[in-house]
């Protein structure tokens, strides 16, 4: 049920981008703006029903693999968009896109974070699938298992990671890139998911754990907002 679930979610952004695309091609500004936000949505939607499964036997080997597929659908179905608030920095910085056209992408981002959280929420009180029930009470699942200076190091190293290897990877044939990249994010799963839930993407942490920030804001946006913004500041800074 939880893989048809994600599977009818990634149709229906697919079939909102195109006519998106088709209707808004002359408003480019609300035309950006609602491709960012679909796939975002599409992002933070399947990964929050995803970390539910993590739980399935054979543990770890299921989640990750899970993890693997889904990452390679999302950079099929998903070309052009960011879907990170700090690889829409780097356009930013370069010129390549106007503060007001990145703060947009931001700004549809963090709505589309906020969307998918509340859509799950109620997908989860019908209870279709057995990893349904009780997730709506468990709060803050607390993903930080380790010290706040610990998890602030983990996330700052892997979105450098991260982000150096897409600039990297630039001119790869996008069928093989999005491989690349897919095992990339697995690895860095499998490393410090136990640790930090290896995010690096701050709008995917707010709609992952959204009761997190509420409860203990200021230890959970230095490690999931600042520490992956930093450590794309830094990348930015080197090249």
């Amino acid at each position: 049920t939880s893989l048809l679930l994600m599977a009818g979610i990634m149709v229906t952004v697919g079939l909102c981008r195109r006519v998106t695309r088709r209707r808004l091609r002359t408003r480019q500004r609300l035309c950006t703006f609602l491709l960012e936000m679909f796939s975002t949505f599409q992002i933070c939607a399947c990964t929050n029903e995803l970390s539910l499964l993590g739980n399935v036997e054979p543990k770890p080997h299921t989640a990750l693999t899970l993890t693997y597929g889904f990452t390679v659908l999302h950079g099929l179905t998903l070309p052009g968009s960011t879907c990170n608030p700090c690889g829409t920095l780097q356009p930013m910085w370069s010129g390549g896109t106007s503060v007001r056209m990145g703060g947009l992408k931001i700004a549809a981002q963090f709505l589309a974070a906020v969307l998918a959280r509340v859509f799950v929420h109620f997908i989860w009180s019908l209870e279709m699938a057995e990893p349904h029930s009780g997730a709506l009470s468990q709060g803050c699942s607390n993903p930080m298992q380790t010290t706040e200076m610990q998890a602030f190091c983990i996330e700052l190293l892997f979105s450098v990671v991260f982000q150096l290897t897409i600039l990297r990877v630039e001119r790869i044939n996008p069928k093989y890139k999005v491989h690349l990249i897919a095992f990339l994010i697995t690895m860095l799963v499998y490393a410090g998911g136990n640790l930090t839930g290896a995010i690096f993407n701050p709008a995917l942490a707010f709609s992952l754990h959204a009761s997190c920030f509420y409860d203990r804001f200021p230890s959970y946006s230095l490690v999931y907002w600042i520490a992956p913004s930093l450590g794309k500041c830094f990348i930015l800074h080197v090249i």
